[in-house]
């Protein structure tokens, strides 16, 4: 195997949000690098009259292969703002390549315009990562594939299915006795595949939403009685959808109700929402640092996608397939 040279991680260091989730990436990759460097030097300014933000790295990244790791969470636009900048200060600075790895990808719900003049974020995201120079982009668990089409440069989309499988044979004791269950038609694609893997059948909940965040009602498609039930979902945001989900399950028979997410937003009152729900566990990846909801909420439970990330950026710049991290959780 080839062995990784000049190959740059960086993070802003004063984000608090990711520092857990970049030092299990950075572990994950220490041991088969010869040559790396991370940045504690790189500093982040804010000037607080007009909150403008300026990078400055501390050492060269001529010809260099960089990687900045920053994920759309807490204060979005600021992050973003910064994730910008950071690919620009490199770019200027003569980068060999920048690759964007960012876990969670800001303004993924808006990607289509579903009513009269509404925006599609997720396509202007896209532009200014292409503008500000970034060469690749590295994401995970995309809320629709065709994003990847918003792109004129590489789109590595990672998927949490193989750590989730993962998850639930070790987890649930009695998960051959389970059924898969989407809380929205748009998920169906996501539990049929999961449901295959693990050969089990699978169940969907149609949704009609009063406004955006709220639930009107809930129809159950599907046999869940006596079976646990798992919900699994891309992201959940206020957590209106899967506890009334939850209640649904349990309602139309299900033995035990489990919510599976890659992202785990928790926006208001969704921790109160878990935690008053009956849900054995929520499980969410740490594609969003979730130290601190966990502490006021015990049935948190975390996913460690870091391995996932740190062999995508080795097999990257080394010119490999990532395609294996498609149906496997790296050793």
């Amino acid at each position: 195997m080839p062995v990784l040279y000049s190959l740059i991680l960086l993070l802003n260091p004063q984000n608090p949000t990711l520092a857990t989730s970049w030092q299990a990436v950075f572990k994950e990759l220490s041991s088969c690098l010869l040559f790396s460097r991370h940045y504690q030097r790189m500093s982040i300014s804010k000037t607080s009259k007009c909150t403008k933000r300026g990078v400055e790295i501390g050492e060269s990244v001529r010809g260099e292969d960089v990687y900045i790791i920053q994920s759309g969470c807490g204060e979005i636009n600021d992050n973003l703002m910064e994730l910008l900048i950071m690919i620009n200060a490199c770019k200027i600075a003569s980068s060999s390549r920048v690759t964007a790895v960012i876990p969670c990808f800001p303004y993924a719900r808006q990607d289509k315009k579903d009513k009269s003049r509404a925006p599609i974020s997720a396509k202007l995201v896209a532009n200014m990562l292409s503008v500000a120079g970034a060469d690749h982009i590295i994401t995970m668990d995309l809320h629709a594939s065709q994003i990847q089409g918003f792109f004129d440069i590489p789109v590595d989309n990672l998927y949490a299915e193989p750590a989730v499988l993962q998850w639930i044979r070790e987890n649930i004791t009695d998960w051959k006795n389970c059924i898969i269950v989407s809380p929205d038609a748009g998920g169906a694609k996501r539990v049929t595949s999961i449901a295959d893997r693990l050969n089990v059948e699978f169940a969907l909940i149609h949704k009609e939403r009063k406004k955006a965040n709220e639930v009107d009602r809930m129809v159950l498609v599907g046999d869940v009685k006596d079976r646990v039930a798992i919900l699994v979902d891309d992201m959940a945001d206020t957590c209106g959808t899967i506890c009334h989900a939850a209640d649904k399950l349990l309602s139309a028979g299900a033995t035990k109700v489990y919510a599976i997410l890659t992202h785990g937003i928790f926006s208001g009152p969704a921790i109160s929402r878990i935690n008053n729900a009956a849900f054995e566990a929520v499980v969410v990846t740490n594609t969003i640092p979730q130290e601190d909801k966990m502490k006021h909420c015990s049935k948190i439970q975390v996913i460690d996608i870091s391995m996932i990330l740190a062999e995508a950026i080795r097999r990257t710049h080394n010119g490999e397939s990532v395609s294996y991290l498609f149906s496997h959780v790296p050793l």
